[in-house]
């Protein structure tokens, strides 16, 4: 099970400030501090949980290096991948949710993930590829869009509601902000882009279709 972080006791190193411990030959008392381990350190349970947290801050940052391979400019966190990241029997567990479930560069992701957190000493780690819950593009985070907009890639607009179809017939120029495109190409380079091209500025341009 994951350990989450408890917060220390607020009477956690303080030593009998009131006297109740006078006379105690026991050495024990209801206004001692919380019991330590032999080293005088957190106790093993405290030590463990922040071990644990220390353990899930360091792969989540070790994930955020790794970039999406058809899509460099942002990483698997920014898109919304990683599901879940958890420590279960001092295993670290990692949830991958590709963003299509014919995604060819699963393997590939797969395999930089484990990589990044080969160099953070946690080569054991499960990489685990799951589409329950499937991923969505509203999973992707502020910043990704705009780096997807700078990169020249038009990010996703809203999801479609019930059976209708996403809007993609008129996209705003991640180059030049027009209005006044058409769509070329409902399929791009890949499953989750569409073509299009901008009539202002002359250019052709790939939208991450939303779903």
């Amino acid at each position: 099970m994951m350990k989450s972080q408890t917060p220390p006791s607020p009477h956690d190193g303080v030593s009998d400030p009131a006297g109740e411990c006078a006379g105690d030959l026991a050495g024990s008392c209801r206004g001692s501090a919380a019991p330590r381990s032999a080293a005088g350190n957190l106790p093993d349970d405290r030590q463990e949980t922040r071990e644990a947290d220390r353990r899930i801050r360091a792969a989540w940052a070790a994930l955020d290096s790794v970039a999406d391979p058809e899509v460099p400019v942002v990483s698997v966190v920014e898109l919304g991948m990683i599901g879940d990241v958890r420590i279960e029997s001092e295993v670290l567990h990692v949830d991958v949710t590709p963003t299509f479930a014919g995604c060819p560069a699963i393997d590939l992701i797969r395999t930089e993930i484990k990589t990044a957190l080969a160099a953070i000493d946690e080569a054991t780690a499960l990489v685990r590829i799951t589409f329950d819950p499937p991923w969505t593009t509203d999973r992707i985070s502020a910043d990704a869009r705009r780096k997807l907009t700078e990169f020249g890639i038009a990010p996703p607009g809203e999801r479609a509601t019930g059976c209708e179809m996403p809007a993609i017939e008129s996209i705003q120029c991640p180059n030049c902000q027009s209005d006044d495109t058409r769509l070329e190409s409902i399929f791009g380079p890949t499953l989750c882009r569409s073509i299009h091209y901008c009539d202002a500025c002359r250019q052709s341009f790939e939208h991450f279709k939303a779903v």
